[in-house]
Formats: structure tokens, sequence, C-alpha cells
């Protein structure tokens, strides 16, 4: 299994030399809530800010909670369903491609409006997208053979979510939750040789990042995060960071940033 390494420690901790330090650097887009929860997303935003030099941290809300927070000039606010969530694909894909790097980090509400919205926002845009927690249920059923061909996008999920992503384009190789290690390696040595999207999953306590056919896997409990706090927004927003300032070095920047 020459395509898989399992790490202890950060082989790659000199790529946080490209961090820059003098003059602050890229817009991102932090996109997620709905009209009854939002927090994730505005925490994950003061997180970005508040730990690299970045430009210009978007947060982008559906205009169903325009009257519950302050106008700031860093928030966005889209058209919203009747449900509170966010309805109009071309508001989602100009934010996107607004930015250097999106981030959907979730919050949202589990409507079809919402994930066909999302789902064709991406396929119309080539800018880097990282998807994670309920974002990536709601587009699991909405077009994925087409979407997982979609280059710089990356989708960050659980082993259940996963299960979904997989049984939605009749993939051949069975996920479950009680397959070892290795066996889950193999599914997603394969499946990204066939698909151009990269992989971070969660699974039984491993973190496994994929790309072109080659698995890094990192212990949970070596990344200072618990299973619990993995999904808080810090992690999907230090793989994004890292991966805006270390373009085209997906797995390298992926595994850096997963080591606080």
């Amino acid at each position: 299994m020459d395509f898989m390494e399992k790490l202890t420690e950060n082989p790659y901790k000199d790529l946080y030399f490209n961090v820059p330090e003098e003059q602050k650097m890229g817009t991102v887009s932090v996109i997620g809530g709905s009209g009854q929860n939002f927090r994730t997303v505005v925490k994950t935003a003061e997180f970005l800010t508040n730990n690299f030099p970045l430009k210009e941290v978007r947060v982008v809300l559906p205009d169903s909670l325009k009257s519950t927070l302050p106008p700031l000039d860093n928030l966005v606010f889209l058209k919203s369903t009747e449900v509170g969530s966010f309805s109009d694909a071309e508001e989602i894909r100009a934010v996107v491609n607004g930015a250097d790097f999106a981030l959907l980090i979730g919050d949202l509400s589990k409507n079809k409006i919402t994930g066909k919205a999302i789902s064709s926002a991406l396929l119309d845009s080539d800018k880097p997208v990282i998807l994670t927690r309920d974002a990536v249920d709601l587009i699991a059923d909405e077009g994925m053979e087409r979407i997982l061909m979609r280059e710089n996008l990356t989708i960050f999920g659980s082993t259940v979510q996963w299960q979904k992503v997989l049984k939605s384009v009749y993939y051949p190789k069975m996920l479950t939750l009680s397959q070892s290690l290795v066996q889950v390696t193999e599914v997603f040595h394969k499946f990204t040789l066939s698909y151009p999207v990269q992989v971070v999953i969660l699974h039984e306590g491993q973190i496994l990042v994929s790309k072109n056919g080659v698995v890094k896997v990192v212990p949970l409990e070596k990344t200072g995060f618990s299973p619990l706090t993995i999904w808080g927004g810090e992690m999907a927003g230090r793989i994004m960071t890292l991966n805006l300032y270390n373009p085209n070095k997906f797995i390298e920047a992926t595994v850096a940033a997963l080591f606080r």
C-alpha cells in the first residue's frame, strides 16, 4: 500500500512560512446559516479573522437574518427561502466567484431549494470551495456525479456522509462504519483516482486526506481536536486558509492544517 501513509506528527510545518506576515492577503467567504441557526458561520469567520492575515473575511448569510444581526461591513445577505435559507444559485455563485476561496460551513435548513441552489452554483464556478457539515448532506442527492468531477472542490465529511455521497453515484466500492482503516483507505485510493474531488473524512478516530489516489492518515488524537470540536468550524477554516496560501499542494496543506 505505497499510496497510504500514516502520520503522527506534522511533516509539512514549512508550509506555514508561506502565510504572509507583513501584508494581509486573500479574500474568503464563509457561507451558511438559516433563519434558525448561524452561530458556526459567525464563529468560524471570527476564528479566521483573529488567526490569519486575511485581507477580508466575508460572512455570507440568508437575508432572513437581516433583522437579527447589526449591519457590518463584512456581512453579505443573499435571498432566502420561506424557511430561511439560501434560494438563489446566481447569488451564491457570485459570492463564490468573488472570493479567492469559499467555505460552505453549514447550519443550513434541510430543503431541496437550497440544495439545488448550492449545487448549481458549484457547477458553474471553478473557484476553490470546501463543503462540510450539513452542506454535504444537502447536496448528496443533487447531481453529485457532475459535482464530484469539479476541480478545486473539497468535501470534508463523516463516514455516514461519505456513504451518502458514494451511494448517490452508485460507486461500486462499499463504505461501512465497521470497515478497517486499510479497507477505507483502499476505497478512497480508488475513488480519488476516478474523481478529481478532494477528500477529508473522519473515520473511527482517524482523519483521511486523499487526492489523486494518495491517502494520508492522521490520528485525531494527534491533532488537538476532539470528535466534537472537529466539526466546530476551526479545522475546516484552517484547511481552507493553508490551501489558500499553498495552492496546488492540497495533501500537504491539508495535513499541515490538521495539526494545531
